[in-house]
């Protein structure tokens, strides 16, 4: 089946879609991007990323391509052209095409691509074994609340848990807190019993499901705090787990090569991950 992506009000075939060399994007990575999972046809927390991208977009003063309705007709359609019951939907802005020059185009145009891809449903060895994770210094720019294209610290610290062995690599910032992970947000459990995570702010992405999440911990009566925390409390916790739209509550067992507990999925992580999956089939599928 031909994959279809959406690009500046065309819908092409995946090989033919392209963009201008020019594009800022490609030249400066001065755009933003949205990633939303689909689950057996439902867009989840389609609002909440849609709010997320335009809180992008204004803090880099960078118009939208469309209106946010008429953005919404375009996910869907090219989420039907594609044809998957599960994936993802990527949507990325730019500030467009213009003369390659650092300062804002005068009367520039923002360009819009989007994408689907079919991706399995959670896999059940993640739930089951949980994930290692490593620690690496955070390199990233200061403003790491707004969902940027510009990916490269990231891409380097997924390269380097990869090379680990390991699924993800937890950053920490100069006073050795963990921040966040390259692709996901960072959560412990203490000894006591507390869900942790970073405060939101401009240091970390305030994700989605990280959002979801703090909801959910409160309908299960789970204490919760959001505080900074060390890679020492992380290598001492109870439980610990990583979060993103792509794999909702993944368990982690290992951080750095040492093993997290009794070195299994916590009670607490499980339960939360199987509530997020009762979330995303209540959630009324797109239309």
């Amino acid at each position: 089946m031909p994959r279809i992506a959406y690009v500046n009000g065309a819908y092409v075939d995946h090989r033919d879609a392209v963009v201008h060399v020019e594009d800022r994007g490609y030249q400066f990575a001065d755009g933003v991007y949205e990633v939303i999972h689909l689950f057996r046809h439902r867009l989840i927390d389609e609002e909440p990323h849609l709010d997320r991208l335009d809180r992008s977009l204004r803090e880099l003063d960078m118009a939208w391509p469309m209106g946010r309705s008429a953005l919404r007709i375009a996910m869907r359609e090219v989420v039907r052209q594609n044809r998957y019951a599960t994936g993802l939907l990527y949507i990325q802005v730019t500030r467009g095409v213009a003369p390659r020059d650092h300062k804002f185009p005068r009367n520039g145009r923002s360009s819009v691509v989007m994408t689907v891809r079919p991706v399995p449903e959670y896999p059940d060895e993640m739930r089951d074994n949980g994930v290692d994770v490593i620690t690496i210094e955070d390199m990233r720019w200061t403003r790491r609340d707004i969902k940027s294209i510009s990916l490269l610290p990231n891409v380097l610290g997924k390269q380097a848990a990869a090379a680990a062995g390991a699924y993800e690599a937890w950053m920490y910032d100069t006073d050795g807190f963990i921040t966040e992970g390259t692709s996901s947000n960072a959560w412990i459990i203490t000894g006591d019993g507390t869900l942790l995570t970073r405060p939101a702010s401009h240091d970390i992405l305030r994700g989605i499901t990280r959002q979801e999440i703090i909801k959910l911990a409160e309908e299960l009566d789970i204490p919760f705090e959001e505080r900074k925390f060390t890679r020492e409390e992380t290598y001492a916790a109870r439980e610990a787990f990583l979060s993103n739209s792509s794999h909702f509550v993944t368990p982690v067992t290992k951080i750095d090569d040492r093993v997290i507990a009794n070195g299994e999925p916590g009670s607490l992580s499980t339960a939360l991950h199987a509530r997020y999956v009762e979330f995303m089939s209540d959630y009324p599928k797109f239309s």
